[in-house]
């Protein structure tokens, strides 16, 4: 039989095969697409980036030209040109230039001379400067001076530009760089292009790839100076496509990963699809292994309405099937209730046993209270032996109800140092010392249910306390209550006792249901534990050698820690 002769292989790669070509078609368009959409975008935003600088470099002049203004209005200001005197006028001019943060200040009079010069710490750039003249009255034109303020498009500017604008800037003017945001030895390549009107596609600085524009800056209308005699001035602006490249290796890498599981996806719902043929057998094969593997004979195959995809030997194969395991559960459940029943049996042979002793007691007790001549010690005492035998009868009817029905638990902050004390006073209420609690101090609060945690370390230390008691060697400190934060913030509780111990035939029967080696035992105690602490999200390990004792460690979730 060869891989083509079969129509779910056939099937199979066909599906396959068209949903490759597909996918590989569009993940090359797409990618084509997004190369050229990206390419644009870079073009329009370094148009938009060259727009922004005209702009911003448009409303600085607006700004100083009123801010000139204002301080040429100045009484005081007009009053100190018209004295004409340099070393009067000098301060006052410094004043006004550093509140209008300007790089230069000139006071000129009516003849054209100049009466005080302000330069700021301005670098290398290309000075911007606006005139003003300074009136006696706006009223009266008569002119007493003018006030040209200026700043300069330097390195600083160059900075800010590129803070709004996301490109790198160099100012120029007759073929060289004055400032720029890159470096000095960038700048003869920029020289070079920075006269041209036109985009330039590919400027390659320190190996890094630039698209650059370059626009004059229009004249100042605001000049003294006739914008005939100003030498040009221009601003580059440059992007790096190097840096755009690299964010779109990272999208291609993108889209190719989803292309990759675009493929495997459609070559598994193409495989999916295909087995739709032989899907029904291949669920009653399956069955059949699971049931040889895992020897339940219940398993079942769901059966779906009929489909034109669905065979209908094979649907009547499986409801076949079905039928069989129906039947097949069926003696299960009959065993199951046999079972139910025979637990119930030695249940009621536990409870006969462990209350027919204290049913007799009591009776006796009450048979010595009906003699006339009973003192008051009998009669204490009798009613002590009643009393016990009642707690007795009281602890085997909770046990059995805590075993037989779910347990609810009522979880709360607890503190386990201060629970294991608790339980351990409980356990061994006469204080001989034999109880040594060795409890971290750094432990933090459990979120858990403390009474049920408590009871389960009750029926631990009571056997411990059994087991000590047993023991010819039974000393102060026989028993040890340690806690301490685990591996992962987990928490660990452990009882370790030095009394008989367990025999390794017992110890594997210790957590099955009325299995004890007392003579008044129920056997339900170390199954209730395990149900408690199994219940609460933890784990408990018993480990024991005959003659030398005992260890239990419980072992909680650090995700139950407040």
């Amino acid at each position: 039989m060869t891989i083509s002769s079969s129509l779910t292989n056939r099937l199979f790669f066909a599906m396959a095969l068209l949903a490759v070509m597909s996918i590989g078609a569009a993940t090359y368009y797409a990618t084509a697409a997004v190369t050229a959409q990206a390419e644009g975008e870079l073009r329009r935003g370094v148009d938009e980036a060259g727009t922004l600088v005209e702009e911003y470099r448009t409303l600085l002049l607006e700004h100083f030209n009123r801010e000139a203004r204002l301080v040429a209005d100045l009484p005081r200001f007009k009053a100190t040109v018209e004295l004409n005197d340099p070393p009067t006028l000098l301060p006052i001019a410094r004043d006004y230039s550093q509140q209008l943060g300007a790089d230069l200040l000139v006071v000129t009079n009516a003849q054209g001379t100049e009466l005080a010069r302000v330069a700021g710490g301005a670098g290398k750039g290309i000075l911007q400067v606006v005139s003003v003249p300074i009136l006696i009255d706006p009223r009266q034109p008569e002119l007493l001076g003018t006030l040209s303020v200026g700043f300069s498009l330097d390195g600083r500017a160059a900075a800010r530009f590129r803070a709004f604008t996301n490109s790198e800037i160099a100012f120029g003017t007759a073929g060289e760089v004055r400032a720029s945001t890159l470096p000095e030895s960038a700048w003869p390549a920029l020289a070079a292009v920075l006269g041209s009107e036109r985009l330039t596609d590919s400027v390659v600085i320190d190996g890094i790839d630039y698209i650059a524009r370059t626009r004059q800056l229009a004249p100042s209308p605001h000049s003294a100076q006739p914008a005939a005699q100003e030498p040009p001035a221009f601003a580059l602006i440059l992007r790096s496509r190097t840096e755009r490249l690299q964010f779109l290796s990272r999208v291609h890498r993108t889209v190719l990963l989803v292309a990759a599981a675009a493929v495997l996806i459609a070559t598994l719902a193409s495989y999916g699809i295909a087995r739709t043929v032989t899907r029904p057998l291949g669920a009653v094969t399956a069955a059949m292994r699971e049931m040889a593997a895992t020897g339940d004979l219940t398993r079942r195959i769901p059966v779906s309405p009929g489909t034109q995809w669905e065979d209908e030997d094979a649907r009547l194969l499986a409801t076949t099937f079905n039928t069989m395991t129906g039947s097949i559960s069926r003696f299960q459940r009959e065993a199951a209730q046999r079972e139910r029943l025979s637990s119930l049996g030695r249940l009621s042979t536990v409870i006969a046993h462990e209350v027919r002793n204290p049913l007799m007691i009591i009776k006796t007790s009450l048979h010595g209270l009906r003699r006339a001549d009973v003192t008051k010690d009998q009669v204490a005492a009798a009613v002590k032996d009643i009393d016990e035998e009642v707690t007795r009868l009281n602890r085997i009817v909770s046990e059995v109800l805590d075993f037989a029905r779910p347990i609810r638990f009522d979880k709360g902050a607890t503190d386990i140092n201060a629970l294991c004390a608790d339980a351990a006073k409980a356990a061994w209420p006469e204080d001989g010392g034999y109880v040594r609690l060795e409890l971290a101090a750094d432990l933090p609060p459990v979120l858990t249910d403390g009474e049920r945690l408590r009871i389960a370390l009750v029926n631990i230390l009571t056997n411990a306390r059994h087991a000590v008691s047993a023991s010819a060697d039974a000393k102060p400190g026989a028993v040890r209550v340690v806690t301490k934060q685990g591996a992962d913030g987990r928490i660990v509780i452990a009882v370790q006792d030095r009394g008989v111990g367990i025999v390794a035939d017992d110890l594997a029967r210790i957590f099955d249901p009325f299995f004890t080696t007392r003579r008044t035992g129920t056997g339900l105690g170390l199954a209730i534990t395990r149900n408690i602490i199994e219940g609460l999200g933890g784990t408990i390990a018993v480990s024991s050698t005959p003659s030398r004792g005992t260890d239990v460690v419980i072992d909680r979730p650090a995700s139950a820690l407040v």
